[in-house]
């Protein structure tokens, strides 16, 4: 078949790269209708009952993460020039589409009892205006004695303030949002430059537009990086440009088919598929560079272009494709859970894997027979002295020192276990972002002024219609509502009781002393009055329908407590809310019949991260188990499987070790790690057994010789895989993104480590192990890797007196 195979590629070559670069064309045409995602979608599945919980909530109660605030400390805001700014500011955010509403100091509300029609009025505190520095102070008096604003829009003590602008959720979720937040930031700075005023930001809709426009300059940038990265590593390697250009073309290829099998599948760049490409151009040159090798390697031997390439796809073409199966399998294991993000970045990643097979095993043969033949100093690498030495050194250790292999080999493992028990599982909201980014400084201000801007949400169902008018049930909410001040990593709650203690200290004709929930006698004047305030004057203000419904149900039975909260990490999350919040809700409701949920994006974060990280858990079992099926479907044999599953897992516990030493904590993206490694490192297991079964027929079963002679020559093209690839996954380390970068250097960590463990230990196991006697040698497949086991009859299709070669601008 791959004789054929070979033959038609070089026969056909023209038409093929015809059909290739119409098929580019098509996909890069298609390419540019690639978007961003701006709908960072949750990672539990959608049948999860707190999914559902959560989607029910927001159809009741509405978004709880499209509000993007703008927050200041600067007491010059209060002078009467910056004042004007700050209120010409707010109402130019207000005219900007996409947003909803602002509130801002500058459009605070006062609620006002009218005894003559028995309503509340919500009465804009600056209805018009203030024209003199005194009006302006006694304005800001009246808002300051307005409770309702202490914690949400004023911090009491420090004297910041906030802007908080709801977004439309159509805008959020769409290509528009990046328009609409440039437009919010333009006015912002402006407002800056003007008044010297620093502005801090924050918000759910911020920091996920950052992200997005990071990921998006970052694919690009990682893409040239690798491109310049490979292409350096290519000419160290091979030292001729040809050898460079063309497998860099190919890649590029690749890429192309890549983000257009993404837009064709109806998918879109987020942060993780946009490390696909990237990741692309990382495994498809050691595809071109071991085809290269092995070109230079039979075409020395033999002296004709042809018969070597020929040669090269019959004898690698199999043993290849396994190769790229097994590093799919790293990526295909995604493809077996629910949770789309995964399910995406491994449904791109492998289709495109073996797109990059299949256009390097046409475009490299094709071209590099139309090219002319290497020279002697072009074929020089197959003959490096350090390389030599160094797989000398190796062949040392694997046939005198296997014993000492063994100790050493443990020692490590039991280190790395040691390592890997000191591994905590935790994330953040902003966690990818780096320490010093303005997203991270911005939030440390909220947090320190305002105690936090991440959602979070509780309802309380009282089981029955117009319960949470009850005012027994008013109070038990008082009662987590003041328990909840309480601590310092959440903010002010906001809710219907919140709304009643604003309506009796209005009812009380503005005494702050009264801010309070309303007694039996006090309550049906007080709701009354809400009654009738309620769709009139107030429309605009915190008393209208529209709030109303915000905070409670339309029945009356559930009641909604909204809160932010400091962005203090998954388990710090887990220990406030299971060991603090809830033990005092079931002190406080229980035996009430009133039942307390929380919800909110920054629950369904913590679980979904929780969530995902065992599902990657699960991953890695099954990529064990389908590498081990793809090594039992090549060599037939048990025993194969153990030699490459055993080295594999010793880098994986390796590389474990190595992120509980240096405090790498795992979270999904450094949980993806691991299968993506067993994938990738898995091909030089394959790569040196097929070689080492082949010697071993050879040799007439002789062990020590097989091993010798798979070391010397599979070393070689292991080795430069080996260094290609860690060079290709080292630029990932210059990301932003935390969970990148750890994803670079931990790639680039497994792949040196896996060149201890496929060079030494797994020859120490073959040498231990395998005796040469009781195992038959499947010849049909070992001819598929052959690099000598062949007689000159076996090139009995190459016709090489019908066949001749023209160079480019000619036909063969």
């Amino acid at each position: 078949m791959w004789s054929s195979l070979a033959l038609f590629v070089i026969k056909q070559r023209r038409i093929l790269i015809l059909l290739i670069a119409a098929m580019t064309v098509f996909m890069a045409w298609k390419a540019k209708d690639v978007e961003m995602t701006y709908d960072f979608a949750q990672v539990v599945s959608p049948d999860d009952p707190d999914v559902v919980y959560f989607q029910n909530f927001k159809k009741t109660f509405g978004e709880d993460g499209n509000v993007l605030v703008l927050g200041l400390q600067d007491s010059s805001v209060y002078k009467l020039g910056n004042f004007t700014e700050l209120r010409n500011l707010t109402d130019t955010l207000s005219g900007v589409e996409g947003v909803n509403g602002v509130l801002s100091v500058t459009k605070v509300f006062a609620l006002r009892k009218d005894t003559a029609t028995q309503q509340f009025k919500a009465v804009p505190i600056f209805a018009k205006a203030p024209e003199t520095q005194r009006e302006l102070d006694s304005l800001m008096r009246e808002v300051n004695r307005v409770e309702f604003y202490k914690g949400q829009l004023i911090s009491p003590s420090t004297g910041a303030t906030l802007l908080a602008l709801t977004m439309d959720p159509k805008y959020l979720n769409s290509s528009r949002r990046q328009a609409v937040m440039n437009e919010i930031l333009g006015h912002a700075e402006a407002f800056s430059k003007k008044t010297g005023i620093r502005l801090h930001y924050a918000g759910l809709p911020y920091v996920r537009s950052t992200m997005t426009t990071k990921v998006a300059a970052e694919m690009k940038f990682f893409v040239l990086l690798t491109v310049l990265m490979m292409g350096a590593t290519l000419f160290m390697f091979f030292r001729t440009w040809a050898a460079v250009i063309f497998p860099i073309l190919v890649v590029l290829v690749v890429v192309i088919w890549c983000v257009g099998t993404m837009v064709l599948l109806g998918y879109k760049i987020n942060l993780l598929t946009g490390l696909i490409p990237s990741i692309l151009i990382v495994i498809g040159v050691p595809n071109c560079t071991y085809l290269l090798s092995r070109y230079h390697y039979d075409y020395r031997k033999s002296g004709n272009q042809i018969l070597a390439m020929t040669r090269v796809v019959r004898k690698i073409g199999l043993v290849t494709l396994m190769n790229n199966t097994t590093t799919a399998i790293g990526f295909l294991v995604f493809c077996f859970t629910d949770i789309a993000i995964l399910y995406q970045f491994g449904l791109i990643a492998t289709i495109n894997i073996f797109v990059a097979f299949a256009v390097s095993f046409i475009l490299i043969p094709a071209v590099f027979t139309y090219l002319p033949p290497p020279t002697p100093k072009q074929l020089k690498h197959l003959d490096a002295k350090p390389l030599t030495k160094l797989l000398e050194f190796f062949e040392h250790l694997v046939l005198e020192r296997r014993g000492t292999v063994y100790l050493i080999g443990a020692g490590l493992v039991a280190i790395s276990l040691l390592g890997i028990t000191k591994i905590k599982s935790v994330s953040y909201m902003v966690d990818d972002l780096p320490k010093e980014s303005s997203v991270n400084s911005d939030l440390k201000f909220f947090e320190q002024h305002f105690n936090g801007i991440m959602p979070l949400e509780i309802v309380i169902d009282t089981g029955k219609k117009q319960g949470i008018l009850k005012i027994k049930n008013l109070e038990k909410i008082d009662r987590l509502e003041k328990y909840l001040r309480t601590q310092p990593v959440l903010s002010s709650p906001v809710s219907i009781v919140t709304f009643l203690k604003a309506s009796t200290q209005a009812f009380y004709n503005d005494n702050p002393e009264y801010y309070r929930l309303p007694d039996n006698s006090e309550k049906n004047f007080i709701l009354r009055y809400l009654a009738q305030s309620r769709g009139k004057e107030s429309a605009n203000g915190p008393m209208s329908d529209k709030l109303l419904r915000s905070f409670a149900d339309s029945t009356g039975q559930r009641a909604r407590i909204s809160l932010k909260i400091a962005d203090i990490g998954s388990r710090n999350l887990d220990t406030l809310i299971n060991r603090q919040i809830q033990p005092q809700i079931q002190e406080i409701f229980n035996g009430s019949g009133m039942t307390v949920k929380l919800t909110g994006t920054t629950i369904l974060f913590t679980k979904g991260n929780e969530y995902l990280i065992n599902t990657l858990k699960e991953s890695i079992i099954i990529a064990f188990a389908l590498v081990g099926l793809v090594v039992l479907i090549l060599f037939r044999s048990l025993r194969a499987v153990f030699f490459t599953l055993l080295p594999n897992l010793v880098t994986l516990i390796l590389t474990g070790g190595l992120m509980g030493y240096f405090g790498i904590p795992l979270k999904p993206s450094t949980a993806l790690i691991f299968s993506i490694a067993l994938g990738i490192d898995g091909d030089n297991s394959i790569h040196l057994i097929a070689k080492f079964r082949q010697e071993l027929a050879v040799n007439g079963r002789r062990v020590k010789a097989a091993i010798s002679t798979t070391l010397r020559e599979a070393g070689t093209s292991m080795i430069y895989t080996s260094i290609t690839l860690f060079l290709g996954f080292s630029v990932f380390a210059f990301s932003e993104f935390g969970g990148t970068k750890a994803l670079g250097l931990l790639m680039s960590a497994s792949l040196l480590i896996t060149n201890f463990s496929n060079l030494i230990l797994l020859p120490c196991l073959l040498v231990t192990f395998e005796h040469g006697k009781d195992e038959t040698i499947d010849q049909s497949l070992l001819q598929h890797y052959d690099d000598d086991y062949h007689q000159e009859d076996d090139d009995y299709e190459l016709n090489l007196s019908r066949m001749t070669v023209k160079r480019i601008g000619t036909e063969s």
